[in-house]
């Protein structure tokens, strides 16, 4: 699926699950019930995803994960802040550099409406 399309199967998505629980829960709570809609949908993806940082040719034992990368093109990035900060772009963007994904998505879902909690981040390479 074009990386286009899939972010907003994902968009669409996370608008559903936030329509049905709201703010005010756990990420842990939005990530399961992402993945769930996801697989309704019929979109592959993988949850906790390994993102191994590597530094003058050696491989760190860091423990970084992406939240979520779907359909093998998009990582997702889950936060259930009061508001996204700088910090969280930061952190998607070097996701992105080190996974080598050209676009992720932002997801804040403690907000009044998604459509405010959503960010898309691009890594320029």
């Amino acid at each position: 699926m074009e990386v286009n399309r899939l972010a907003k199967e994902i968009v669409d998505s996370a608008i559903e699950v936030h329509r049905h629980l709201g703010p005010g829960l756990l990420e842990s709570a939005y990530e399961s019930s992402l993945c769930h809609e996801l697989s309704i949908r019929g979109l592959p993806f993988a949850r906790q995803v390994s993102l191994p940082v590597t530094y003058k040719g050696q491989r760190l034992a860091s423990g970084y994960r992406l939240d979520m990368v779907v359909g093998d093109a998009l990582a997702v990035e889950l936060k259930a802040v009061d508001r996204l900060e700088p910090i969280h772009t930061a952190q998607l963007l070097t996701y992105l550099k080190l996974s080598d994904y050209r676009l992720g998505l932002l997801l804040n879902f403690n907000v009044r409406l998604m459509k405010d909690g959503i960010k898309r981040v691009a890594n320029g390479m």
